[in-house]
């Protein structure tokens, strides 16, 4: 690739060798991403695209041909990034890893009864699912207490929900029934009257009035609700919808299938006494051990293409999941691990992935084991391209690319091309670190009290009790899914709500919502422009009056195509801007409103006074780690790690004095460069130091062993986790005979340099910039 000018890349060359693991590293906002995925990846599906009929070329997102003078040899590239999966309620562990689909067929093979082919075991075909919650596993009931407000007549609005608000379209349906009489309260008509009204579905009407429309079927209160609302994927429902119905619906667990979705026959269906749905609501660990029990040679090569799934799956971490666990619940980390799984199954050959840190959320134990899934992939004749900082994974590659020097307009260059080895000694910012051995912290802080967990049980917790220390900074450590999260982010606020948890849960708003909504800094830069240009303030919102009229102040066109995702391309209108031309003719100090929002914190800054308010909180994105982003960016494209960080921007700087502060961080350096990590540290330190509480839940060697205190939860995962393997400071952990975590303290601190021998040969020769 030769003159590579995608986002902040300053016209950049390079060569990536094809069949190898290269890594893609550099601090964070260098032009990593836009590198990888914003011009390899999406320059490779625009040309695979273009072979398509032009029927299917429509419905497919459209890229313009990548900003580069010249790009060759790409192959066919998928992207394996950590996108959350759809809101589909049918999706599960099982049916994304491509697992679910084995096991039917197994059991449609050796079940006892036989329940019929292998779709009489797929709770998403009608001859599997169970009829009452339509293989769901729940079922959404109206509460007609809430719902009604029976000393009411209809008339007054008896039914309290808006799309039965007096005068509306279906409160003149009710009133004009002629099925009850309208002014009379609900409390006060006859029984089997308010049935017909609740729960009649198509039902002819003998009498009604005369503004009832002609020829209509009355449906009831109830079915049209359920039809209108409850039928609908959750996704599917705006934020109000979902609002409105969270006020009048209970959801519990299917009484007739006990939640497992599947019809009665399937559930009967047993080998060696358990049924699909008992195997499906098994730990992965578990489930492994059972599947290699059946013995029968009939079904031997499907058995084993089952464990070799579930082996994979617990090899990336995710032994603690259950198959029956629906795949929104999954964190963006996880599911990218799942994705993998899917991916090791392809029959294709000669395939470029492109991983987004697929180490996220892995304890280093775990870690090692991905790097073995990842090779085994492109030792199938692939191509892997990760973007990454953790160290194991640059040592592991069998080429490496560093771009830096900086983040934003200080970044975009190459810094280094090589093996790692050699990275070790480029001189460049990550192969300092790289080859830095780890350090732990010379003097601990003394805590300033301690509050108590005790006899903490939730999920995998055996009867746990812990000292939480007050005025110190405490890491929490252990592997994936050994109730780390479950015990601080669970317990701890429960029990003592003066804590706060900081989340990396998507932020309410989606697409429209940006860093400037979120840190609160949004509507003040509207009134600027309002009273530097004259106008009102509305035209400078997307929101609002300044909105673009073709994608409605979104910036994209988004596609919905139905089982897949959705497809966003940007709007041709505004060109992305998200405003109108009305809005975009007003300037201040030259700027309009969408070069505004297109800048970063330091920038905004410096536009609006460091001193004012929008400078003064704009500076603490800069402070947590997020100065690269712009502040008019959607929050869709921000990843869970960035998402936390700005909603501790957004704490920081509503925040009272440091002592009153007790924050609960879970992995808030997820997606963080070293020399990043080394920032929120300084950042974390000074807030201790004034007298803050930090609890982090984290993987980081270097976060751990920076800690004042940490407690080590394990030893495993699921069923083998759940206690308290150590307390104490991180260079007593890492003497710990028994701990994970300690051992491989214990190997970082000792070493000096980073493994450099790359994984097969071939490595082009390293070269600093």
């Amino acid at each position: 690739m030769e003159g590579a000018r995608t986002h902040n890349l300053r016209d950049i060359s390079v060569r990536v060798p094809k069949h190898r693991l290269t890594v893609f590293t550099g601090v964070s906002g260098s032009g990593k991403s836009s590198l990888a995925f914003d011009t390899i990846a999406a320059e490779a599906e625009r040309l695979v695209t273009g072979t398509y009929p032009a029927f299917v070329r429509n419905r497919l997102p459209q890229h313009p041909p990548a900003d580069v003078d010249r790009i060759d040899g790409l192959v066919f590239t998928t992207i394996v990034d950590q996108r959350r999966f759809t809101g589909n309620a049918r999706s599960t562990v099982g049916t994304a890893s491509d697992i679910a689909p084995l096991l039917r067929l197994l059991f449609s093979r050796l079940g006892k009864p036989g329940a019929g082919f292998s779709p009489a075991y797929s709770f998403n075909d009608p001859a599997g699912m169970c009829p009452r919650c339509e293989g769901l596993g729940s079922v959404d009931d109206i509460d007609l207490d809430r719902l009604l407000d029976r000393s009411r007549s209809l008339r007054e609005g008896a039914v309290r929900f808006p799309t039965f608000a007096p005068g509306t379209y279906r409160w003149k349906r009710l009133v004009h029934s002629g099925l009850v009489d309208p002014d009379v309260p609900l409390g006060r008509l006859p029984s089997a009257k308010v049935e017909t009204l609740l729960h009649a579905e198509a039902l002819p009407l003998d009498d009604p009035g005369p503004d009832y429309p002609k020829h209509g079927l009355f449906d009831g209160i109830v079915p049209r609700l359920r039809d209108s609302y409850l039928r609908k994927t959750p996704s599917r429902l705006t934020a109000e919808e979902q609002e409105r119905l969270a006020g009048v619906v209970t959801r519990g667990v299917c009484p007739e299938c006990a939640g497992t979705r599947l019809s009665e026959a399937a559930r009967g269906s047993l080998i060696d006494g358990r049924s699909i749905a008992d195997w499906s609501a098994m730990p992965v660990g578990e489930l492994r051990d059972v599947v290699s029990a059946v013995r029968d040679p009939s079904v031997a090569p499907l058995s084993q293409a089952i464990r070799e799934r579930l082996d994979a799956l617990d090899s990336v971490g995710l032994g603690y999941l259950s198959l029956s666990r629906e795949s929104r619940t999954l964190s963006g980390g996880e599911a990218q691990r799942v994705k993998i799984v899917r991916h090791l199954g392809s029959a294709l050959s000669d395939v470029c992935y492109v991983f987004d840190e697929p180490s996220t959320g892995l304890h280093p134990h775990d870690v090692h084991r991905l790097l073995e899934l990842l090779a085994r992939l492109r030792d199938a004749h692939n191509t892997i391209l990760v973007v990454e900082h953790h160290p194991a994974v640059i040592a592991a590659a069998d080429h490496v690319i560093d771009l830096g020097p900086a983040g934003g307009e200080g970044g975009g260059r190459i810094q280094f091309e090589g093996g790692p080895g050699e990275l070790v000694t480029a001189g460049t910012e990550t192969g300092r670190l790289l080859g830095a051995p780890l350090r732990f912290r010379e003097r601990t802080r003394v805590a300033q009290g301690a509050v108590t967990i005790s006899g903490a049980t939730s999920h995998n917790l055996r009867d746990v009790t812990v000292d939480v220390p007050l005025g110190v900074l405490t890491v929490v450590s252990g592997v994936a899914g050994s109730g780390k999260s479950t015990l601080i982010a669970g317990e701890l606020p429960r029990r003592h709500p003066d804590f706060v948890v900081v989340e990396q849960a998507p932020l309410r708003g989606g697409i429209r919502s940006t860093p400037a909504t979120v840190l609160g800094i949004a509507e003040p830069i509207r009134e600027t422009f309002g009273k530097a240009t004259g106008k009102h303030p509305s035209w400078f919102s997307a929101n609002g009056r300044g909105a673009c009229p073709v994608c409605k102040g979104k910036g994209v066109i988004i596609t919905d195509l139905a089982f897949l995702d959705d497809v966003q391309t940007a709007c041709d209108a505004c060109g992305g801007t998200r405003f109108n031309p009305d809005a975009l003719a007003a300037r201040l100090h030259g700027r309009t409103i969408a070069d505004v929002l297109a800048m970063n914190p330091a920038d905004a800054a410096a536009l609006f006074g460091e001193r004012s308010p929008i400078g003064q909180r704009s500076r603490w994105l800069d402070r947590v780690g997020l100065g690269y982003l712009t502040i008019g960016q959607s929050l869709d494209t921000l990843s869970g790690g960035e998402r936390q960080r700005l909603l501790l921007a957004r704490h920081l700087a509503d925040a009272g004095p440091a002592h009153e502060l007790r924050l609960i961080l879970d992995e808030p350096t997820a997606g963080l460069h070293g020399s990043d990590v080394d920032r929120l540290l300084a950042l974390f330190d000074e807030l201790v130091d004034d007298g803050a509480t930090l609890v982090l839940i984290e993987h980081d060697q270097r976060v751990i062993a920076h800690a004042d205190h940490v407690i080590d939860i394990g030893p495993g995962a699921g069923a083998e986790g759940g206690t308290v393997v150590f307390e104490g400071t991180p260079s007593a952990l890492a003497e710990h005979p028994t701990s994970l975590t300690g051992r491989h303290l214990r190997t970082r601190s000792r070493r000096r340099t980073a493994p450099g021998t790359p994984t097969r040969p071939g490595t082009v020769p390293g070269r600093a910039r």
